[in-house]
């Protein structure tokens, strides 16, 4: 009988290092095929990952995982023109062992989790660009990679947020531009002991700051930041449909670079060195634009499937990686010991997915992407918040008018009513 990997894994990002890792621990044929020099060369993400979720699906890596900072410190930032209102939060859960959250550099991080994978058996290669799936009767039975014709039972596409594999599969037609967005990052380096003192830390406590409004220029988007053990990742996320549509035009970067040059943020990053530039797409439809999950001999895990979320306060993608790609090594794993793997077999992905924290949080946040397509958000309430901040600090030359009517002169009949309907959606979330 002609040889076959029990699974070919296309994406060394953290959905495939997941399945990697939990497939070779079980002690199946496992090729992982990354394209970048070495994983985590290419894997660009904001920098933050939620371990409460995902903990006991790893529960031997997170002791010895090069992580950065535990957060400690969540902030937000609304933008206006020529001022900001900035919420801060602290709790003491937030700095109580196992911690919730962790800053995190990919480029570190995956490189180190490949070796753990490959501890395990998983062969890895890397420089490797899959051109093709074969397909034979309508079923997947392995990849076309540099020329070669590589067999296996199962292949999980985990090729990045404009999967081919899942495309050329036929699970999932190219999307819609209101369905992404683009993503600029910086990783500055600065001295820990400057970061602490910036942001008020001790120690490997870490901040972690989203920012809204001006930043985008009201588009649809935001900032963030993330201290690091002796960096900041900085950046920006604006929605591809608007840089399209939205008017006046303006290219991305430059957004980053008025970014960095507000005084909220350049204070912050004074004196720090860029030493890594990236961009990258990022999923934005949510539940509704998520991809059909398996097909005969396939799975699709992380970026690929959809698998990222914005609901304003908090971003999230990394455990739902490292989740789905779990949950398709299981899959797998079943379907070796059945020795069936078709698309009926298979589909027990798909509802192991369903009964986890990840569909049920794309469920309770479904009408997370229409409310946050609301401009209103990213340029009215910037700057009336302000304005109103802007009212009640003032202290002029003659007598300061009274709070209430303060803030009454701005909120209208009309105005009121608007913001009734806005809440509405916000109230969704």
């Amino acid at each position: 009988m002609e040889e076959k990997f029990d699974a070919i894994i296309v994406g060394a990002g953290l959905a495939g290092l997941g399945a990697a890792y939990t497939l070779a621990q079980e002690g199946l044929e496992v090729l992982l095929l990354e394209r970048g020099d070495y994983p985590g060369s290419k894997n660009v993400s904001g920098g933050r990952i939620y371990l409460n979720p995902i903990r006991d699906m790893f529960p031997d890596l997170w002791k010895k995982a090069p992580l950065e900072r535990h957060i400690t410190q969540e902030g937000v930032s609304v933008m206006a023109g020529e001022r900001s209102l900035n919420v801060s939060y602290r709790g003491e859960e937030l700095d109580q062992e196992p911690y919730q959250s962790y800053s995190i550099l990919r480029a570190k991080f995956d490189r180190w989790m490949a070796k753990q994978a490959e501890r395990k058996g998983a062969m890895l290669v890397s420089r490797s660009r899959v051109d093709d799936l074969i397909i034979e009767n309508g079923r997947v039975e392995g990849v076309y990679a540099g020329g070669d014709e590589l067999r296996s039972h199962t292949v999980i596409a985990c090729d990045g947020v404009l999967s081919l594999m899942a495309e050329k599969a036929g699970l999932r037609k190219p999307g819609s531009a209101g369905q992404y967005g683009v993503g600029f990052k910086e990783i500055i380096e600065l001295d820990s002991a400057l970061i602490n003192e910036r942001f008020g830390l001790e120690g490997d406590e870490g901040a972690a700051r989203l920012f809204m409004g001006e930043v985008t220029r009201g588009k649809f988007g935001g900032g963030f930041l993330y201290t690091n053990k002796d960096s900041v990742s900085l950046g920006i996320v604006v929605g591809i449909k608007d840089l399209i549509e939205g008017q006046p035009a303006i290219q991305a970067p430059v957004l980053l670079d008025e970014f960095k040059q507000r005084p909220e943020v350049a204070r912050l990053i004074k004196g720090g060195e860029t030493v890594e530039y990236s961009a990258h797409v990022i999923p934005e439809g949510g539940i509704k634009a998520l991809t059909k999950l398996s097909g005969d001999g396939i799975l699709v895990a992380g970026d690929a499937a959809g698998f990222s979320m914005n609901i304003g306060v908090t971003v999230r993608g990394m455990e739902y990686a490292l989740a789905s790609g779990y949950y398709a090594a299981q899959a797998v794993i079943q379907a070796k010991a059945k020795e069936d793997f078709s698309a009926a077999s298979l589909a027990s992905y798909e509802s192991m997915l369903n009964d986890s924290f990840v569909m049920q949080d794309f469920k309770n946040f479904s009408e997370a992407p229409e409310a946050l397509e609301n401009h209103r958000i990213y340029s009215y309430y910037p700057e009336l918040m302000g304005s109103i901040m802007r009212d009640l600090y003032n202290v002029p030359a003659g007598s300061k008018a009274k709070l209430y009517p303060t803030i009454k002169k701005y909120l209208g009949t009309g105005e009121l009513w608007a913001m009734f309907k806005d809440m509405r959606k916000v109230m969704k979330i």
